[in-house]
């Protein structure tokens, strides 16, 4: 499982990571606890999280975003 931290663009990370359809990894919402969005995750959680974060910055709005992925 992963958490992805961030007050702002909710909707279009949790959006974006279920909508992935890469053969390494695929993204499942679990749950919204305060800030942190949490996916289920297919493979390794750290190789997970690193993929989501290069996800999210490949985005127009990502490259500015203030936000946390880790594996949990």
């Amino acid at each position: 499982m992963i958490g992805i931290s961030s007050a702002m663009q909710q909707e279009e990370i949790k959006t974006l990571l279920e909508g992935y359809e890469g053969e390494d990894f695929s993204y499942t919402f679990k749950a919204k606890k305060g800030i942190q969005l949490q996916f289920e995750v297919s493979g390794d959680p750290e190789a997970a999280a690193k993929k989501a974060k290069a996800l999210i910055k490949e985005q127009a709005w990502g490259s500015i975003l203030y936000f946390q992925a880790i594996a949990i």
